[in-house]
């Protein structure tokens, strides 16, 4: 392991795929743990600021963080402590065996982030004797991989400044400095009943003159037990007892770590730049609050029967619709803290994962417009009065403007839910969203005896009706099309029938989906269009599967009753989630995971699929 490069993949390739990750974080940003225990993707101090670890994007010059055998590990296995966000790495050794426990402590009030990275030998009961000799290279680059840190020796550890970051290393083995002065390195045994703990620190301020047992194993363990209870407590509230209990726990956690505990915020992936095709140029910036994606999630939040994320959520919601230009206007997407401006750019001196370029950081989809939005903002915010808590009459207020705002504008051409690039069209999505917020919003006047222009409000819900039935269904090919006047179908109009715009029992709908089944559905997974017009990357037959879009086709079937079918779809489904039931944003033709990871969307779908599914099974045995 020279210079930066942090060692072959446990597949012996110089970027560890995607997959082969699993997440940790502190709900303020995340990091990614390879299977070889690099950690090789981490941004500072927040999700949407600059990297100090990237080797995932670019194995010489992004950095890394890793732990391994010194003579290599026959085999590395990953698990999460059960019901947590701690996550394990074992590795078996010639002289041995041993476990990786890597997390992030989760303070109540907002803190540093610290990882902790503890090394010990395996429990009694796992193969070998339980010892083995390891290296450790901590090897930060600041800015996007621009910046080499300098490094220093402290009597705790080491630290790492540079680009006007301080990175603080406590060790509880010695450290020497290495390659030229940029990284700090430790070679050490452990063995039954002795253990090396290392704890990196984001500094806020000047490093203290800290005692060298000052963050020391015994520190590291109590902040594992609090650690594993904070998860624990969290989560037990679940209320999703169903076939799929496992992976719907899993991905609740997984949402979780993607709100932010300042703001509340919930950022749509916590990468930026990875592929949705190896070699592909689709490789956008993901650690942001897109409302669609934000919304979503807090829905699958509400279902589960978790209050506290969904009201952080509209608390910051309610923000962004204060901030406004105008009364009801919102843009697709803001940053954590709530700016407005994400301008896209291209890291041009990184690789990229598996030479996948350009790398990009922030989106130029910022200054799109998406009118389906609203639909799923305000659809979130009648499910949270439904299944949580009254909406106030300060928040109705907000609704009143999106909803009005909606009234005026449903008939534009947009970029829609795929953020096209290029002249905007007018899509079956955003048509079928926007009547989701008028509907909405009349349901929660309805509710609540809220004042509000109904007469006005139900004759553009029933012309967004009319629009969708005359202008989207194309009687040649049996479809509602994905945008006005085309023969292609879209995946995306798969929420139709989840969103109550049409029964599942129509029949304009089920001759839809026996469509979208021919063209875009393989294997329980579904690609994103066939559209002409469209991105060809994206759209062609050798696209891969928007994984998100795979899970509603599963809600869609369990609704319209095709329950076996349905079961079957999920199986698969589940199958193609990573080691540790993790999903990215896409599936490619051979099974990998591909885009950013571990994509929020996907886990909310997940959610969706697996309550209804479960719910129709206790109908049809009740």
């Amino acid at each position: 392991m020279d210079g930066l490069t942090p060692g072959p993949s446990a597949r012996g390739e110089r970027y560890a795929p995607i997959a082969d990750h699993g997440v940790i974080g502190d709900s303020r940003t995340a990091a990614l743990v390879a299977l070889d225990g690099t950690l090789d993707f981490l941004c500072l101090p927040e999700f949407d600021s600059p990297t100090v670890f990237a080797a995932l994007l670019d194995a010489e010059r992004g950095g890394a963080f890793a732990i391994a055998p010194v003579e290599g590990a026959v085999g590395g296995e990953q698990r999460y402590v059960r019901d947590t966000n701690v996550l394990v790495t074992r590795f078996a050794t010639k002289d041995g065996d041993v476990e990786l426990v890597d997390f992030m402590p989760v303070d109540r009030a907002p803190s540093t982030t610290r990882i902790v990275r503890m090394v010990r030998a395996a429990p009694r009961g796992w193969r070998g004797r339980g010892r083995g000799r390891l290296r450790m290279r901590c090897m930060p680059r600041f800015d996007y991989g621009r910046v080499s840190p300098v490094a220093e020796l402290t009597p705790s550890g080491a630290t790492f400044t540079g680009a006007g970051i301080q990175l603080h290393l406590t060790s509880s083995v010695p450290l020497t400095l290495i390659d030229g002065g940029r990284g700090a390195e430790a070679v050490f045994d452990v063995e039954a009943r002795h253990r090396a703990c290392f704890v990196l620190e984001h500094v806020q301020g000047r490093v203290s003159g800290r005692g060298a047992d000052a963050l020391d194993a015994r520190w590291a363990a109590r902040a594992l037990r609090r650690t594993i209870v904070f998860w624990r407590r969290w989560i037990a509230p679940a209320r999703y007892d169903g076939q799929w209990r496992s992976a719907v726990r899993r991905s609740a956690l997984v949402l979780k770590l993607l709100q932010s505990r300042c703001s509340g915020a919930i950022v749509a992936a916590p990468t930026f730049g990875l592929p949705e095709q190896i070699g592909g140029a689709r490789n956008w910036d993901f650690r942001y609050a897109w409302i669609r994606d934000a919304s979503f999630i807090a829905y699958a939040f509400v279902r589960l029967g978790m209050r506290d994320p969904s009201n952080a959520f509209t608390r910051w919601a309610v923000a962004r619709c204060e901030d406004a230009r105008h009364p009801g206007e919102l843009q697709s997407f803001y940053g954590i803290d709530g700016r407005r401006t994400l301008t896209e750019t291209t890291l041009d001196h990184l690789e990229g994962h598996r030479g996948s370029r350009p790398v990009r950081i922030g989106n130029a989809a910022f200054e799109q417009l998406q009118l389906d939005i609203h639909g799923e903002l305000i659809d979130a915010l009648y499910l949270r009065d439904v299944h949580n808590e009254p909406t106030p009459r300060a928040l109705w207020r907000h609704v009143v403007a999106l909803t009005d705002w909606v009234c005026r504008n449903w008939q534009r051409a947009d970029q829609g839910i795929w953020e096209v690039r290029g002249s905007g069209q007018e899509f079956l999505y955003s048509r079928v969203m926007c009547w989701v917020a008028v509907d909405r919003a009349l349901r929660l006047a309805g509710r609540r005896g809220f004042e509000a222009p109904r007469e006005a409000w139900r004759a553009t819900r029933d012309a967004i009706r009319g629009d969708v039935h005359d202008n989207f269904w194309n009687a040649r090919i049996g479809a509602f099309v994905g945008s006005k006047g085309s023969a292609s179908v879209d995946a995306a109009c798969l929420v139709m029938p989840l969103v109550g715009f049409i029964p599942v029992s129509d029949q304009r709908w089920r001759s839809t989906l026996r469509v979208v089944e021919t063209r875009l559905v393989r294997d329980g997974l579904v690609r994103r269009y066939d559209m002409t017009g469209m991105d060809t990357e994206a759209g062609s037959l050798t696209a891969p599967a928007f994984t998100a879009c795979s899970f509603w086709y599963a809600e869609c079937l369990a609704r319209g009753g095709e329950m076996e079918k349905a079961r079957a779809t999920m199986r698969q489904l589940l199958a193609r989630a990573n080691h540790l039931g993790l999903f990215a944003e896409d599936i490619g033709a051979d099974g990998s995971q591909l885009g950013n990871f571990p994509l929020g969307l996907t886990h909310a779908a997940l959610i969706g699929a697996a309550f209804a599914i479960s719910t129709t099974r206790m109908a049809e045995t009740a």
